[in-house]
């Protein structure tokens, strides 16, 4: 499949200012993570507030630049400057906020936007910009304005922007923070969908627990470093753990941990309601 972002010994440090703006010292946000993440994979990066793990999305997309170690999306190191824009079109961002992300008036024009300062020829603008609103389930929309959509929709037209720059790799930085739970469905049905059809690699940051039991792997990380990691059942497997990183854990998963501590003969790991009925009834 070949590797779509690659990190050795990331490091990245915020400078620390005093009331007159004048350098005092240096926050490490991101100490040492080291990441193999392969094209086509759902990956989802887990953490409390504080734990780095936003500030490691914009380091997939060259927001920010390395204060150590080296980042490379696509093979390319994200410190290189003649390669700044080819890994920006490899890894697009999709942020908390989707007003922050949207400018047009209407919907067909702001997803349009990017690929117009791309200089992309119109008769191709207007064919991805309906390709993309077609594959987040928004074409009917086009005419619309932003202003009047639910945050869910604006968060679809948000993706819609993104993936009509044909990036290889999306990043999801907390896509559904602001959202309902019809939303954040919504949302994340939409990216699982395009990543099915377009084999695109996408970075999920978020603390929804619930919304990383289909990932292909989890990161969990906690003061900058890496301190979990493996399959969604691995991971949630050690819910004391979890706990410990003041992490939520799915209900369902408690519960099924709880029976398992009171002698009953449940597998670790499990994540969705089915597998807890389903395991009880196999009890003898």
């Amino acid at each position: 499949m070949g590797k779509m972002v690659q990190t050795d010994d990331l490091i990245f440090e915020y400078a620390k200012c005093d009331e007159e703006g004048n350098v005092t010292g240096s926050y490490r946000a991101i100490d040492k993570v080291n990441l193999d993440i392969e094209q086509g994979q759902f990956i989802a990066i887990l953490g409390h507030n504080g734990s780095g793990k936003s500030t490691l999305a914009k380091h997939m997309n060259a927001i920010l630049l390395p204060t150590g170690g080296t980042m490379w999306v696509g093979g390319r190191d994200t410190k290189d400057p003649n390669e700044l824009w080819n890994v920006r079109q490899s890894a697009g961002m999709v942020f908390q906020n989707p007003d922050n992300q949207i400018i047009g008036t209407v919907v067909e024009e702001d997803v349009g936007f990017g690929l117009e300062n791309l200089g992309v020829p119109t008769a191709d603008i207007w064919k991805r910009v309906e390709e993309s609103l077609k594959a987040v389930g928004m074409i009917e929309y086009r005419h619309h304005s932003p202003n009047k959509l639910s945050g869910g929709q604006k968060q679809r037209v948000a993706i819609a922007g993104v993936i009509a720059m044909r990036p290889k790799c999306i990043v999801l930085d907390e896509p559904t923070a602001m959202l309902d739970p019809n939303g954040r469905k919504e949302v994340l049905r939409t990216v699982q969908e395009l990543r099915k059809q377009e084999n695109i690699t996408v970075i999920l940051i978020t603390h929804y627990m619930e919304e990383v039991i289909d990932a292909d792997k989890v990161f969990v990380m906690d003061h900058g470093h890496v301190v979990m990691e493996g399959t969604p059942k691995e991971v949630f497997s050690q819910v004391d753990t979890l706990k410990s990183y003041r992490l939520d854990v799915p209900q369902v998963t408690i519960l099924a941990d709880e029976l398992r501590k009171r002698g009953l003969d449940i597998p670790a790991g499990i994540l969705r309601k089915e597998e807890l009925v389903k395991a009880i009834c196999q009890l003898k």
